[in-house]
């Protein structure tokens, strides 16, 4: 989730499940749009969609999509950093209200894998 206006670096991305061109502003957007782009299951994407309203409007949606049983999937991209700051988890829990009461029924989050740490002996 993210401001609407957000300035930041973006990579512009045309895949064939969007009509539209598909703009992702960090790793995780990247990855998981090259994700859902080869998931069979998935039919159509829909990347930074606007949220409607007054209490969302200035916030978009990562990624809006539609499987291939005609049912709606929205994914939240976030870093493991920030899943404990305030802010992020009072526009997590503002995302999943918002599509919950347009009946979404599959909402989640993605975040970036864990590192490993390695040991030198």
């Amino acid at each position: 989730m993210r401001k609407k206006n957000f300035k930041g670096r973006c990579e512009k991305r045309q895949v064939s499940k969007s009509e539209d061109v598909c703009r992702t502003y960090d790793d995780i957007q990247r990855v998981y749009l090259d994700k859902l782009e080869s998931n069979k299951n998935i039919k159509s994407i829909r990347c930074n969609v606007p949220l409607k309203g007054p209490a969302v409007e200035e916030y978009t949606t990562d990624f809006v999509c539609i499987r291939s049983d005609g049912e709606m999937m929205v994914r939240e991209c976030v870093f493991r950093r920030f899943l404990t700051k305030p802010l992020t988890l009072k526009l997590l829990d503002m995302s999943r209200e918002y599509w919950t009461k347009l009946g979404v029924k599959d909402w989640g989050i993605v975040i970036d894998a864990e590192k490993q740490s390695v040991e030198t002996g």
